[in-house]
């Protein structure tokens, strides 16, 4: 089995109850890998036999550090409507809930369509570029093979304030595997707090809510298998103890697929 169906795997205790493990393979600095769980929150949706159509919303609210070990996911749909459902799920440890989460599923339709924001332009291909070394960083970050072409967090870590905190990049698992919801769920949120590219330092940071929308169907998730994804994040604005910063996955061929924002905590 692949790590990350690993992490996220969930198995039912009672009606829209379902019994879950932490991985070792997606650690963060504090609890799991924030990407991970929104993705363990999803999959009880995806799993649950009342799901009506796919994801086109999830928020995720992380009221607590996860622990390492069991947790229990609750999910029940509040309300279903003729194309849309409203979902809400809680995950709890012995501490009590630790992560609040909504999603919004619906059936797709093929009516007019256009994309307004475009992809990077001009990014080389990813075989010709080197990939972002993970040695001493957290498990997560070695599951998730990175090649930037802008705004490498790491690449001068020297404390020199930066004008923006702009990145752009090729990510996929790894090792690779074909894209789903779930993981793209995950991979979302694989863009590092923007705040470590504007000061360019270490600074004590947690993600408090991050909402992520989806664009793509099935058929253009299979389209894109274990491809390289194309991902772009930008920060907002940092002010007394919190900012934000919204991030963009674009297929390899540049079809976008998810878009997301999410407010961060941070010390200074």
């Amino acid at each position: 089995m692949h790590p990350f169906d690993q992490a996220i795997q969930l198995t039912a205790t009672a009606p829209g109850t379902y019994q879950g493990h932490t991985s070792s393979a997606y650690v963060n600095l504090v609890g799991p890998y924030g990407g991970v769980t929104c993705a363990v929150m999803l999959n009880a949706v995806l799993q649950h036999p009342d799901r009506l159509g796919m994801p086109v919303a999830l928020t995720v609210n992380f009221a607590a550090a996860v622990a390492v070990g069991p947790f229990t996911v609750t999910a029940r749909a509040v309300r279903t409507n003729r194309s849309t459902q409203h979902w809400v799920m809680e995950a709890s440890q012995a501490s009590g809930v630790v992560t609040l989460a909504t999603a919004v599923f619906a059936t797709r339709r093929q009516v007019w369509s256009a994309t307004e924001t475009q992809a990077p332009q001009n990014m080389p291909l990813p075989e010709t570029m080197v990939r972002r070394p993970t040695l001493k960083q957290p498990s997560w970050v070695q599951r998730y093979d990175m090649r930037f072409t802008e705004g490498d967090v790491f690449s001068d870590f020297k404390g020199q304030e930066q004008s923006d905190s702009r990145s752009s990049q090729w990510i996929r698992d790894d090792p690779p595997r074909p894209l789903d919801f779930a993981s793209l769920a995950s991979i979302s949120d694989c863009f590092f707090p923007r705040i470590f590219l504007r000061r360019r330092r270490l600074t004590p940071v947690g993600t408090i809510s991050i909402t992520t929308y989806f664009h793509a169907d099935e058929v253009a998730l299979a389209a894109q298998g274990e491809r390289y994804l194309i991902g772009t994040a930008r920060g907002q604005k940092f002010h007394e103890g919190f900012f934000d910063q919204s991030g963009e996955m674009w297929s390899h061929d540049g079809h976008l697929l998810a878009t997301t924002h999410q407010t961060v905590y941070y010390k200074d």
